[in-house]
């Protein structure tokens, strides 16, 4: 929940200091937090304005992959004699892998923490079932974070935001090549999902094997002739469709980052506010009170003298 005050004990503890500044040096706190003020305000306008430019790459990107989708949707509910591994399911599961995003920039407020923890979480509930992860990390901060543990990380990419979906490729590939192999079972995708400009959850989602839902074949059966073969046109397009969730997953989270650091610097900028006002509260006493010291000593010495 944001507060446009600082905290009570913060409170206290900032005015035992300042009361024992001297007029000039609150004066300067005062001019000091004002620049900091103005850095977050800046920030936070920035944030707000890339949030409408990320909805709309989001915007862009979501018929490609919705429309594979459904493709692949109808041939799983098809009656083609070829079946691809990727469409089915593993009686037992020995190890999985998450594809992690996060941002590489900080000053987002929670927002990639609550994402390592719902990955920390989920390790745990897995290992319980003696199952262990390997992670595809996408994102400075992940890279960072999960470093310092004891989780296998397979390939790791940086710089998010200025990445296409050829810059991905190849740490996808590498978790694929794993899922190909054995090594691993299930394959899901954790990031931030975007839902307005004031919530942000994080969301885990399978993306190995994949799960098609009945309705997408609308209760129709398709017989499609292949050209030139099934298994070489179904392995190229599941391997796209894949990367395509992947990247759009890879844009929610930039909206996210966007929306969570505007927040963030707008919850900065008024406990900056709030603050400056209590030190020209306390600077105004300690101006109040030097003034009427100064009287006091020289009526005092006035009187000394007659």
């Amino acid at each position: 929940m944001l507060t446009n005050k600082p905290h009570n004990c913060f409170n206290e503890y900032i005015q035992t200091e300042i009361l024992m500044l001297t007029s000039r040096e609150i004066r300067q706190q005062i001019d000091s937090i004002k620049n900091t003020q103005k850095i977050t305000h800046a920030m936070q306008l920035v944030a707000a304005s890339k949030i409408r430019q990320a909805q709309n790459r989001i915007l862009a990107s979501r018929p490609y992959a919705q429309k594979i989708r459904t493709v692949i949707g109808h041939v799983a509910n098809s009656h083609s004699e070829f079946h691809h591994a990727y469409l089915q399911p593993r009686k037992e599961i020995k190890r999985i892998a998450h594809i992690v995003i996060s941002s590489d920039r900080g000053l987002c407020g929670g927002l990639n923490t609550n994402l390592f923890k719902l990955i920390l979480n989920e390790r745990k509930s897995w290992r319980k079932k003696n199952i262990d992860i390997d992670l595809c990390l996408i994102g400075k901060k992940a890279t960072i974070f999960f470093k310092r543990t004891d989780i296998n990380i397979v390939s790791q990419v940086g710089h998010v935001g200025a990445s296409t979906i050829n810059d991905i490729v190849g740490a996808i590939r590498a978790t694929l090549l794993l899922y190909d192999k054995g090594q691993i079972d299930r394959v899901f995708i954790t990031y931030n999902e975007f839902i307005n400009k004031i919530t942000q959850k994080p969301k885990i989602q399978q993306l190995l094997p994949l799960e098609v839902a009945e309705d997408e074949s609308k209760g129709k059966y398709w017989d499609y002739i292949y050209e030139p073969d099934a298994s070489i046109l179904l392995d190229t397009l599941i391997k796209r469709f894949i990367e395509a969730q992947v990247y759009q997953a890879i844009l929610e989270n930039i909206s996210c980052e966007h929306a969570a650091r505007m927040i963030a610097m707008k919850s900065a900028t008024d406990n900056a506010g709030s603050l400056i006002n209590e030190l020209k509260s306390i600077y105004n006493k300690t101006r109040q009170a030097t003034i009427t010291r100064e009287i006091t000593e020289i009526i005092g010495g006035a009187e000394a003298i007659q």
